[in-house]
Formats: C-alpha cells, structure tokens, sequence
C-alpha cells in the first residue's frame, strides 16, 4: 500500500500537495460561504449575492488568471536562465493595477444599469464588486511569483488563509444573525487581501534584481489568453446571470442555479492543483519532438477529467436536488435532468480545458481563442431560443462546452505532427525519465522560455 501510494505522488508535479491543498480549503470555503449566506438570506437577497458571485468569478479570473499564469511561466523561466523575478512583478503589478483601473471605471459608468437590472436597486453591490475584483488584482500576481519561483508552499498557504477566512467570516456572520448581501460580499475582498498580507513576506523572498522586462513581452504572452480565458470564466458562469435577465421574477431560480452549478463543477476544483503544470509537459514534448509522449500526456489529461466527471457526475445528478435544499437551503425548483446537464457540461468544459492546453504547447494562441469563440456564440444561440429559462441556460452550459472541445479537438487532429510555433528557446532538453510525465518546471523538463506559450487555466468561482 505504502509503496503504491509512493508510486502515485511521484507522478504528481512538484507543489500539487501544497496548492491541492490550499485549494481543498479554498474550495469548502465556498461551500460554506454559500450555504451560510443561503440560509441567513431571504430568496430574493439570495438572489442578487449569487449575481454578485457570478460576475465576480466570471470577470475576476477571467482578466487576473491570464496575468499569473504569464508572471508565473517569465519568473519559472528566469530562475532556470538564473535572472531575477522583481522586474517580472514589477510589471505584471502595475498590468494588474490598469486593468483594474479599467474596470472601475467600466463599473462607475455601468453601475445605473447593473444597480437596477441585476442588483435589484441595492447601490451597496456595486462597490462591493469593485472591492472583490481589487482582491483578485492583488492576489494573482503574487500568486505568479510564488508559482514561478517554486515556492509552492507559500502559494497554498495564500489559498488556504483566504479560504480559511471566508469560513470564519461566513460563519460569524451566520451566527451574528447578519441579514446584509454586502456584509457577505465583503467577503470576498477582506479575505483575499489578508491572504496577500500574509504571504508577503514569502513573496518579498521570491524577488530579487534582474533585467527589466519590456512591457511588449508580458503583454505579447497576457493579451491572446485574455480574450480565451475571459470567455472560458464566462461561459461556466453565465447561467445564473442570464436567468437574472431573462426571468427577473424567478429569484428562487437563481441561488438555486448557483448552488447547483457550484456542486457539479467539484470535479473543476479538483483538477485545478493539476492543470497548471500539464502545459510545461505538453510544451517540452512538442518541442523535442516527442510526439508519441505529447498524445499520450494528452490523452492522459483526458481520461482523468473523464474519469472525474463520472465518478462525481453520477451521484450529483441523482443527489443534487437533495444535496442543494438540505446544504444550501435551496429552492426545490430544478430537478435531476437540470443536474445531469450541468454535470455534461462540466465534463466538456474539463475536456476543452486539457485540450486547450495541448493547442497552446503548439503555440496555436489563435486557433483556441476561436475555439472559445465559438463555443460562447452556441451559448448565445441557444439562450435566446423559446422554452423554460433553466433548461435554456443549461443546455446552452453543456452544448458551448461541448463545441469548444469538439473545435479543439479538431485543431489538435489537424496540428499533432506540428512542432510548436515559438520564438524563444528550450532551457534544457526534456529527458526519457520526465517524458509522459505531468510537465515539471525544471531544466530536465524543457522549460520553454517562450513569450508566445503562457500557461492556460480556469478557476471554479470562488476557488480562484
């Protein structure tokens, strides 16, 4: 038994215990945070938390993930070359701090409409939206330079005291008999920002002199996985705000959708401690040539998300509506089939994800973003089409999904013998132990020092 568990972390990438295990917090702190807020709340004050959480896990990630990700692969390639990572923070900070910029003042602009047509005339929200996303631009770039620096231990422990605060917030709250929607949405900026403060001294560590990093090399590895990624958050999100607008009168409909889909979508929090490091191994294959192994990691990355799908697909089509009244105190309004889809649609989502990111170590930046494209013009498509609201945006969930791995898949049929279009180097040559191997950040992996090839990603909302 020891010996096959030793057998299975040595396959596991270095930092997936740390992260996996900051993200398990992460991850039942949303639970929590949820079922207190389901509780304590009235239906339609419900309502309105689960739109400020969807918009807050569909933009948020969708425009910060991108940026950690590229700060995470310069820094991971700096400290392979032996250069120093504060001009890699330096830059992706001040990025961070324009974007949000940007979004304030999109928020201060928009904030008649989504004061009144999603926040049911509750201003309050508004500037608590732009409390949640300022956690998000100051936690990801640290996060970057944790990641990219090695220091995994650091980047779980990030995750596990934002997680951990949001239970204890949560809870207080709950006990407190608090009845406020933006008592229970600042949450989502005290704890994210604490987390930052925690581990600023770790981050402080990972930095040190090195050459300036032009402004043309972040934005050139950011910009094609902003629009891929922005999508990608969108379109598992999109479901509870599209009920908001399409059937206002339906509250109950709304925090009931948001609990579902925060329950069938375990198996994306789950392979998010892995799918940081699949591109690093995907990229090194394709650049040594390594075809035989790149299909093989590829497919590996498949029949894992295949398999966590079904083992946590099954039971929560036949549980969830239980599972969401009795946790989340949940309106009895959907059924199984509206668990079965949003159980598919979670499986295609996982699959466009691996395949996304063996398009990516081809340096096909393009060809996803079309990917994505596509998929949320189904999502579109079948919203707008007549029949009930929930079957609608579920449908929508699943078909998008789908067509996004189907249209990736087709790329990856049509590309496997290619070798990866890029414009850096390989920092060491991937050997016969690491290949097949779930990628490494180390020189016997092939890090690939490539400003056109940034690590792709998702994030279950609220497990950012």
């Amino acid at each position: 038994m020891r010996a096959w568990l030793r057998r299975l972390l040595a396959l596991l990438p270095e930092g997936t215990i740390a992260v996996g295990g900051g993200l398990v917090i992460l991850g039942i702190a949303s639970y929590v945070h949820l079922a207190v807020a389901g509780y304590v709340l009235s239906k339609p004050e419900f309502a309105s938390f689960s739109v400020l959480w969807s918009i807050v896990f569909s933009i948020g990630p969708g425009l910060f993930m991108p940026l950690e990700q590229e700060i995470t692969r310069l820094v991971a390639a700096r400290r392979v070359a032996g250069d120093g990572s504060a001009p890699v923070f330096r830059r992706g900070f001040t990025f961070a701090l324009g974007l949000l910029a940007v979004l304030y003042l999109l928020l201060a602009v928009g904030s008649p409409v989504l004061t009144s047509r999603l926040f049911d005339g509750d201003r309050s929200l508004v500037v608590v939206l732009g409390g949640a996303l300022l956690g998000l631009a100051l936690a990801h770039p640290t996060r970057g330079v944790l990641a990219g620096s090695g220091r995994f231990a650091g980047y779980g422990v990030q995750l596990g005291v934002d997680g951990g605060l949001r239970i204890v917030l949560a809870a207080g709250l709950g006990l407190a008999g608090v009845r406020s929607v933006a008592a229970y949405g600042l949450i989502l900026t005290v704890a994210p920002v604490l987390s930052v403060v925690a581990t600023a001294g770790q981050v402080r560590a990972a930095l040190c002199k090195g050459a300036e990093l032009a402004w043309s090399a972040l934005a050139k590895g950011v910009g094609p996985l902003l629009v891929s990624l922005l999508l990608a958050q969108v379109l598992i999100n999109i479901a509870v705000i599209d009920v908001k607008l399409l059937a206002p009168g339906q509250a109950v409909l709304a925090g009931a959708l948001l609990s579902a889909l925060v329950l069938a979508r375990i198996p994306v929090m789950v392979f998010a401690s892995l799918q940081a490091s699949l591109l690093p191994g995907l990229a090194g294959l394709a650049a040594s040539g390594d075809h035989t192994g790149f299909r093989k990691l590829l497919l590996r990355g498949c029949g894992l998300v295949v398999a966590l799908s079904v083992i946590w697909g099954v039971p929560a089509t036949l549980l969830g509506p239980w599972l969401i009244k009795t946790f989340f105190n949940a309106a009895p309004v959907l059924g199984d089939l509206d668990f079965a889809l949003l159980s598919a649609g979670t499986a295609a989502y996982l699959l466009a994800l691996v395949l996304g990111q063996g398009v990516l170590s081809l340096g096909r930046h393009l060809h996803q973003t079309l990917a994505w494209i596509g998929g949320s013009l189904v999502v579109a498509a079948i919203t707008v089409m007549p029949g009930r609201v929930n079957l609608r945006v579920e449908f929508a969930f699943a078909l998008g999904a789908l067509a996004v791995a189907v249209l990736l898949g087709f790329v990856l049929s049509r590309r496997s013998g290619a070798r990866p279009a890029h414009t850096g180097t390989v920092v060491g040559q991937a050997t016969p132990s690491t290949r097949g191997r779930v990628g490494q950040t180390t020189p016997a992996a092939g890090v690939v020092v490539d400003h056109t090839a940034p690590i792709a990603g998702a994030t279950l909302g609220g497990a950012d």
